[in-house]
């Protein structure tokens, strides 16, 4: 016979029911979070072993300095321009699911090869040198690394927004306690991950560097990278799909062509004829563009790649505006590249002891991200919020200066020291002179780093449309990578001066005078930015605001949000 429950027992059988669904999905929360954080803890290991590349191909594959310089600047702009393609594929098919499992499966696949290239695992020799490194090693190497590249865009693109999704709740959007419960509880799920990932740092930071034969040195992220690749997999299937919505840049593509539709149309100067003019106001500048906004023949239904707004037509006209402002970050990349390149090759033929203790390299890009974090942040505190962006781009242009100038006169001072010890031609002694010489010129670098970053992003946040505003860490990233790639080009302009400053060997070449020509460089670039940025005509104030926007003045939107 059935009894109903008394409504105190009733009530508690429920309380007990969505208590134990609660655990229960915090359990499986925190077990995907841990999956897929995994992750980004093999990222870090990969980071440093790919951070001491540059020795690894002057010292055993025994190439120049340029060479080898030019092999991972090239690489370092490969990998955030396939960012950004990456994230038009997951918006527009793939979804962050699929991206971060095709991408971990090319990851692991790049870190094994580039295990494999090394002279001991398939070498015609175990030494590690040039002689054993034979045709089947290079072949290896040139495969690992844009497969590497492939690993590296796609866990930038898709691995902190999953992460986000994973550990959602579906009452996180919700006003009040139950909001900031959920909130503390995704702390909770995260702060034992962010401890994880510190101990990883420090064990790639300072362990990777202490084991000897490059084979384990790239070895062990490669194994670790397809342990965590499998332990992504095994929760594969439960994890919240992330479904793609459609990216916005397709919106730029779609402008030009519904203009080039109308090609033989007139410039509409009547309001009336434009599709959707309530959305925006409609400018005067790029005016040929207003073509795609003009509307379809009575009877024709307005489809995405015939007609656009006037909304679609104006953002398209801000990203075109922006390209001169855009092309003066690029020389802000040229000077961050000499930083894993060039310091590195210098640091490695240094003094590294401190006491007893032998200084690791990898140490410095500890040392750079946390001084990079820092300036990041002191820029956020001190600087006027409404003129951030423009003024923290022209102080990283400024510090870009500062470190060039540095580090001319510190490689002057190491040239000397090469010399008066008589080392000219013994490439591989260590100098007499501390690495911790170079310490300036990385805080410097750092500084440049921090703050062209953070101000960077600020400037496109502002100027760009709101749906853009997932990409700006890529776009950021993008124009730094055209820098890296663009460094290969002025080494090459500044390599036809004779006599050549670029030796086969360090010791023989004439850095100091090539980072010389960088701070010239930096400070006509800083002059071109300050013209630029004057004559920039900034976003336009919302529909209703009759307030005019002159050229080189910030409204008040301009503050980061």
């Amino acid at each position: 016979m059935y009894t109903q429950l008394p409504p105190c027992f009733s009530d508690m059988y429920i309380i007990i029911n969505l208590q134990i669904s609660f655990v229960v999905g915090k359990v499986a929360m925190a077990a995907s979070f841990v999956r897929i954080s995994a992750l980004a803890w093999a990222d870090v290991l990969a980071a440093f072993a790919m951070y001491v590349m540059m020795n690894y191909l002057t010292n055993v594959w025994n190439l120049d300095t340029t060479h080898a310089a030019g092999i991972i600047n090239i690489w370092n702009g490969i990998t955030p321009a396939l960012a950004i393609v990456f994230a038009v594929l997951v918006d527009t098919f793939m979804g962050d699911r699929y991206m971060l499992a095709f991408s971990s499966i090319a990851y692991s696949i790049g870190l094994g090869l580039l295990s494999m290239s090394t002279p001991p695992v398939l070498g015609p020799c175990h030494d590690y040198n040039e002689q054993c490194i034979g045709h089947t090693q290079k072949v290896l190497f040139y495969i690992a690394l844009p497969l590497i590249s492939v690993g590296m865009a796609g866990h930038v693109v898709s691995l902190p927004p999953f992460v986000d999704l994973q550990t959602k709740s579906e009452n996180e959007n919700e006003n009040g306690r139950g909001a900031e419960t959920e909130e503390g509880t995704k702390m909770l799920i995260q702060i034992p991950g962010l401890i994880i990932l510190m101990v990883v740092m420090i064990a790639g930071g300072v362990g990777l560097s202490y084991i000897k034969p490059w084979s384990l040195r790239f070895g062990i992220p490669a194994i670790f990278s397809v342990v965590t690749t499998l332990l992504f997999f095994t929760g594969f299937l439960s994890y919240k799909p992330s479904k793609p919505e459609g990216s916005p840049l397709t919106t730029t593509l779609r402008v030009f062509v519904a203009a080039a539709r109308k090609i033989s149309q007139p410039i509409p100067d009547n309001p009336e004829k434009l599709y959707k003019k309530e959305d925006a106001r409609s400018t005067n500048s790029l005016r040929f563009l207003n073509k795609a906004a003009i509307k379809l023949p009575q009877g024709q239904e307005p489809t995405k790649w015939k007609v656009c707004s006037v909304q679609e037509v104006e953002d398209t006209k801000i990203g075109i505006r922006m390209l001169p402002v855009w092309l003066t970050f690029i020389v802000i990349g040229i000077v961050l590249s000499i930083g894993n390149t060039y310091f590195l090759e210098q640091a490695d033929h240094m003094d590294r002891k401190l006491g007893n203790i032998k200084v690791s390299i990898p140490i410095f890009l500890m040392f750079f991200k946390a001084t990079s974090s820092t300036f990041a942040h002191l820029y956020s505190l001190f600087a006027a919020k409404k003129f951030a962006p423009p003024i923290g781009i022209a102080t990283s242009m400024i510090f870009a200066i500062l470190c060039c100038v540095t580090a001319s006169k510190v490689e002057t001072r190491r040239l000397h020291r090469v010399r008066d010890d008589g080392l000219v031609d013994n490439p591989d002694a260590s100098i007499p002179m501390s690495i911790f010489a170079l310490l300036l010129q990385f805080m410097l670098l750092a500084a440049v780093d921090g703050i062209a970053n953070m101000s960077i992003s600020g400037f496109f946040r502002h100027q760009t449309p709101e749906p853009m505003h997932k990409y700006l860490p890529h776009f950021t990233k993008g124009v730094f990578g055209l820098g890296s790639m663009a460094s290969v080009l002025s080494v090459y302009v500044v390599g036809n001066h004779k006599p050549n400053w670029f030796q086969d060997t360090l010791n023989k070449s004439r850095l100091d005078r090539y980072y010389m020509v960088l701070a010239v460089l930096s400070a006509a670039n800083l002059v071109v930015f300050l013209i630029v940025a004057y004559f920039y005509k900034y976003k336009e104030p919302p529909v209703g605001d009759s307030a005019e926007v002159e050229s080189g003045e910030m409204d008040a939107g301009f503050e980061e949000k």
